[in-house]
């Protein structure tokens, strides 16, 4: 039965070296040994997951939940455990630091084993309800009090989803392609195809590979499309062939799964989200064939397409979600078939696959609206007309193109635009996470009203990593006060953003959040005095189309 400690020794040797080779073999010689129980469990968590990709729940375990079992057990306050935070940025290593100072044992030690880990991740994740808080506490001061330090430091690396020991989902599938002698492209296409790489590993060490196919119930990636920068330029590449050219819904790409009776949706993330969408649910039911579609939970009423804002208090499954679909109501538009009563077909030509689509979605989801276009000009009249419609942009397919689980190739590209930018002033930054932990590279900013500064949102991407190495000496030397882990910045550096659309909102004492913050660029060519004002915010606000009052959802 595979230790936990032997697996968590493999994993901090692969973090302790750089070349990616090397990392491979270190993991791929670690997994030859398991059964494949424990291969499907070790290739999860290697990936920073407690559950199978596709389940309709998880540990939901966060920091607050883990600071306060750190403190119970090392009899530490908040603020002392919070400083270490500061020195690492990464609360598995402060696990590892801190556990030492833990005032509570175990009377007997015993060997921790992947399975049993695996159980206590289940038990969290059936935690609900009443009380479940303190459930998930207990499971999780079990867990460390039977762990060492290393154990420790990658059971919080797992519920956090931040292993950062350079052990991506490539080179994991690369490890389990060399410990079980199978090809290499053989594994990639497989691993697309199952969404999950402990699924993936445990087929690999059974050397089941070949026998993998689309599975009803079971997620499989997305096809993504590729974006492209004009209508002309689209045109261009596809050498005016004719294109489908699609409304891109600004909504939940999601999987509808239907076998009889029941139904699964699965989003992006191959998260199951059925539950927040009855209605859907629904409509699945009452076609008659079983099937696996691909398509866009919309929030649509009266012919027209509402904010996505009002999605996501019924994603966050809260109180009152009756209110919420009322406020809320959706239509599912499909825009492709995987597989139909058994067959196969994502790997036929588009055109085809809408013919199958056609003969079933009629009656019960509306099919995504399409127009053949070829010209550049032809291109951009239907781009604009997405724009007025409501809608983000276009997305435009190759007819003759299969469908390709996870793949991000040209045969599918969009086009969208951004609503505008404004020219903003940081005035707060705090340390990233991820890669960019330890580093200052979330920005806070504000516009101008009056005489003052009102905050309207935060921004991290946008910026390369040079550019955030060079803002934070600025952000230091501007500094006024430090709280460890957030920043207040004297207001002197200024960005320009973009962002998809303006919300009315509590969090900020604008009275505004702009959606899908982004950084466009650095504008070290203005000054305090250049940034934009409280009135052009509610300027872009009334500009658009839809609005959404954030409170209110």
């Amino acid at each position: 039965m595979g230790s936990f400690s032997e697996f968590t020794y493999t994993l901090d040797r692969v973090r302790e070296t750089s070349g990616k080779n090397e990392k491979v073999r270190l993991l791929s010689e670690y997994m030859r040994g398991l059964d494949a129980e424990d291969a499907e469990l070790a290739a999860r968590f290697a990936t920073g997951r407690s559950s199978v990709k596709g389940s309709a729940d998880e540990t939901q375990i966060g920091y607050s939940t883990i600071m306060g079992v750190l403190e119970g057990l090392t009899g530490l306050s908040g603020r002392e455990v919070g400083r270490v935070y500061v020195k690492y940025g990464d609360l598995g290593r402060v696990v590892e630091e801190i556990l030492s100072a833990k005032k509570e044992t175990t009377l007997f030690e015993e060997t921790l084993t992947l399975k049993e880990v695996a159980q206590s991740f289940e038990a969290m994740t059936r935690a609900k309800g009443k009380g479940s808080s303190d459930m998930k506490k207990g499971h999780l001061k079990a867990l460390l009090l039977r762990a060492n330090g290393v154990e420790a430091k990658f059971l919080v690396k797992i519920l956090t989803k931040e292993m950062r020991i350079g052990l991506v989902d490539g080179l994991v599938e690369e490890a389990i392609a060399k410990a079980y002698d199978t090809d290499r492209a053989s594994v990639r296409e497989t691993a697309l195809l199952l969404g999950d790489i402990g699924l993936l590993a445990k087929r690999a060490r059974l050397g089941e590979l070949s026998g993998v196919r689309l599975e009803l119930m079971r997620p499989t990636n997305f096809m993504l499309a590729e974006p492209m920068q004009t209508a002309e330029e689209i045109a261009a590449y596809f050498e005016g062939r004719p294109l489908d050219g699609e409304y891109k819904y600004d909504g939940v790409r999601a999987q509808v799964h239907k076998k009889g009776e029941k139904v699964k949706i699965f989003s992006r993330r191959l998260e199951e989200i059925t539950a927040s969408f009855p209605e859907v649910v629904e409509a699945a039911r009452s076609i008659a064939y079983d099937f696996i579609l691909d398509g866009e939970i919309v929030p649509f009423s009266k012919g027209s397409p509402l904010p996505f804002q009002l999605l996501q208090r019924r994603l966050r499954r809260i109180e009152n979600f009756e209110a919420a679909m009322r406020e809320a109501p959706v239509l599912y538009f499909c825009f492709d078939i995987l597989l139909l009563d058994g067959e196969d077909l994502h790997q036929r030509p588009l055109r085809e696959r809408r013919e199958a689509l056609g003969r079933i979605a009629a009656g019960a989801f509306r099919e995504a609206s399409m127009k053949k276009v070829s010209t550049g000009e032809e291109v951009e009249a239907l781009f604009r007309l997405s724009r007025t419609s409501g809608y983000e942009g276009l997305v435009l397919k190759d007819p003759e193109s299969p469908y390709t689980p996870g793949k991000r190739g040209k045969s599918w590209v969009k086009l969208k635009e951004e609503l505008d930018t404004l020219d903003v002033v940081i005035v707060g930054a705090e340390l990233g996470h991820g890669k960019r932990a330890g580093k200052i590279s979330d920005y806070t900013f504000a516009v101008r009203d009056g005489e003052s500064l009102k905050v309207i949102g935060k921004a991290y991407s946008g910026l390369t990593d040079k550019e955030i190495e060079d803002m934070m000496v600025k952000i230091k030397a501007l500094t006024i006060e430090d709280d460890g882990y957030f920043r207040t910045v004297k207001p002197q550096l200024v960005i320009e953003v973009a962002f998809d659309s303006i919300q009315r909102s509590g969090r900020h004492d604008s009275g505004f959040a702009l959606r899908f913050p982004r950084i466009k660029r650095i504008r070290e060519d203005k000054g305090l005095g250049d940034i934009d004002n409280i009135q052009e915010v509610k300027k872009v606000f009334e500009s658009q189309r839809v609005k959404v009052d954030e409170e209110r959802r």
